[in-house]
């Protein structure tokens, strides 16, 4: 229903109708109590008083039985988990001012507190329902279109035409270079499959698959560029469920914010100081010391303390995937804000992936150049696609044997035989000498070096400013590259005097670098390319995959940032830091909150009515500080929302 546009809307109202059933009963109830709250009885009127305190036990059982249930259930679950959960003393403060009212009324001694107890139910269950209702509201913006912000090559009447991945229907042929993500169910068409399915099942052997049979969602193509043809719609949970896969992230955000610690113990406090405010009142008024027991259990709850981190990072989600800034989960933000190193990959991260101008030096016969352009165009390398772009012949041969290995390069053997090495220096021979090039592909054909392939190196736009943005933010920048040192100078100028550049860096080295920066519990960023930076985007505490028009997808990474928006880097890391400063901020309003209700209630002069009105109130503040103030920031930092 998303992929075509209609909305399928599956309302659970069950709230809902608890939430009518709570209120007329709350209503009615207080409407016969009337006399009651200003004095109207009389002597004459005992039979009364008891027909009308009668009716109002009969109304409150709906309200109990019915709408009050779901606390008693998830407090009973919790007990049977050992454990007490937030709604346990809801449920506690429900069960004690009924058994009081119940005592009252059959014993003639007055007229109960049913009024405050379906007062407490009504007023809990109309601040879930805000609850749910932003809870939604925030979910629904966090859809697979959110995660994915890439394209796919689909082949039309011999044209690659790129479009959206939500865009894809069954049908479409799907071209798939390789180390890229089927997006979808499909069937192979052309080319040789060696899918590896270890983003699903966890084994890593690729499998081969024949012409005519099916590719599944979440294979990852290993072996050159195929052509499917999509056969199901793309899977969206299924794809974000293969990106939350705990196998990939090695407990890596295992650190849960500090309110959740707090809140912990919350229950524990509470059930102690009401236990303490009831002995110290019952001497003097065991109707004072019930009161100041029910007003406890009611005004002090968790619900505000945890709606801080929720509601924030909520909508701190939302906001950053509004601006093509796609987190994994909300943990994220807290790490980033948290992050003393940032450091980036080169190619494809802080240059385009398209690169203007590929000059080879050496010397190729048309066929060779032929044969070089097809390799170069199986991969979804920067530098395979920008030599695959430069080539004038378009007709690509095809390969029987094809293998690349990330960060080295690719050998592929075609079907008449001649074999094809590209890739670094020591990839393809390493008794060669470095190019003179900023970036450098070597070329051996037949097992005869032809040259190498130099690039003019174009780097993103506002890269200055993006990383004079990124100095304030963080401790210490660092480049981590495969290339050469050659455009070490301008890159000094870039990130700076103080700044650690290293070159010629291998997959395992950049991924020992990280590991290095964090003996010291730092918080690491990685940004790269998601394609050979799977080791050090996995090994940092956050890493982001920078994503242009290329199927870029990996677990190894906890974010995707789309290319477009990599100069807005400073003001993401920077609105982090801002929502944790909100969550700080809406944690210390809850907790005054309830010190100040706290107060009253065990000085036994708050109403459990009353009592019942203030928590959600409480709740609904929270949501509404924590909402303004992420846009607010959102605004400041000039971010859209």
């Amino acid at each position: 229903s998303d992929l075509d546009g209609k909305q399928i809307k599956k309302t659970d109202r069950t709230r809902v109708y608890k939430l009518t059933v709570a209120g007329f009963c709350f209503a009615n109830i207080m409407m016969l109590s009337f006399p009651e709250y200003f004095g109207l009885g009389s002597a004459s009127d005992i039979a009364m008083q008891r027909m009308f305190s009668y009716l109002n036990m009969v109304l409150a059982l709906p309200a109990l039985l019915y709408s009050a249930s779901e606390f008693f259930v998830s407090s009973w679950k919790s007990l049977r988990a050992k454990f007490l959960n937030i709604d346990a003393p809801i449920a506690l403060a429900i069960t004690v001012t009924f058994g009081r009212s119940l005592y009252e009324i059959i014993s003639g001694t007055g007229a109960g507190y049913l009024d405050s107890m379906t007062g407490i139910i009504f007023f809990m269950l109309v601040g879930r329902y805000f609850q749910d209702k932003t809870h939604a509201t925030i979910s629904f913006d966090r859809d697979y279109k959110s995660f994915f912000p890439v394209s796919v090559s689909v082949k039309k009447k011999n044209e690659e035409q790129t479009i959206s991945i939500s865009a894809l229907v069954p049908g479409d042929c799907v071209v798939i270079r390789s180390g890229e993500i089927i997006p979808a169910d499909a069937m192979l068409m052309e080319g040789n499959a060696a899918i590896d399915y270890s983003f699903v099942n966890g084994e890593s052997m690729a499998i081969p698959v024949a012409n005519g049979q099916m590719i599944y969602a979440g294979g990852k193509q290993t072996a050159g560029t195929i052509l499917v043809e999509i056969k199901k719609p793309v899977a969206q949970s299924y794809l974000t469920q293969l990106w939350n896969k705990d196998v990939f992230q090695e407990q890596k955000h295992e650190q849960k914010s500090f309110i959740h610690q707090v809140s912990k113990y919350f229950t524990y406090v509470l059930f102690a100081i009401a236990a303490i405010s009831f002995a110290y009142w019952y001497p003097v008024s065991p109707y004072k010391a019930l009161d100041a027991l029910t007003a406890i259990l009611i005004v002090a709850c968790p619900c505000a303390l945890l709606l801080s981190a929720t509601y924030t990072n909520g909508n701190a989600l939302r906001i950053l995937a509004r601006n093509h800034f796609f987190l994994k989960n909300a943990s994220i933000i807290e790490t980033l804000a948290k992050a003393k190193h940032v450091v980036f990959d080169k190619t494809g991260t802080i240059t385009r992936s398209r690169l203007k101008e590929v000059v080879f030096n050496g010397f190729m016969s048309d066929e060779e150049e032929l044969l070089v352009a097809s390799a170069a165009a199986q991969s979804g390398h920067p530098l395979s696609r920008s030599i695959a772009d430069a080539s004038s012949d378009k007709a690509f041969v095809s390969f029987a044997e094809y293998n690349e290995t990330a960060g080295q390069g690719i050998l592929a053997k075609s079907t008449s035989g001649s074999t094809v090495k590209l890739g670094s220096r020591l990839f393809v021979d390493n008794k060669l000498e470095v190019g003179p090039s900023n970036s450098s592909v070597w070329v051996a054909v037949d097992n005869e070096v032809k040259g190498y392939y130099s690039f003019k190196t174009e780097y993103r736009e506002h890269l200055q400013e993006t990383l004079d943005g990124m100095k304030n933010e963080v401790k210490d920048l660092a480049l981590i590259s495969g290339d050469n040192e050659t455009e070490a100078t301008k890159l000094r100028e870039f990130f700076g005097v103080s700044a650690d550049l290293k070159f010629r860096q291998t997959p395992e080295e950049k991924m020992a670098y990280i590991a290095k920066l964090q003996k010291d519990q730092a918080m690491v960023v990685m940004i790269g390319d998601g394609l050979n930076d799977a080791g050090a985007l996995r090994q940092s505490d956050v890493g982001i995959a920078v994503s242009d028009d290329a199927n870029n997808f990996s677990p190894a990474c906890d974010a995707i940032l789309k290319a477009d928006n990599f100069h807005q880097l400073p003001n993401l890391m920077r609105f982090a830091k801002d929502a944790r400063n909100i969550i700080i901020g809406s944690f210390i309003l809850s907790i005054l909150y309830n010190i100040v209700g706290l107060w009253f209630a065990t000085q036994a002069e708050l109403q459990p009515v009353i009592a019942a009105i203030l928590m959600p109130a409480s709740s609904i503040s929270i949501i509404l500080f924590t909402t303004g103030f992420s846009w607010l920031f959102a605004k400041k930092r000039k971010l859209s929302f």
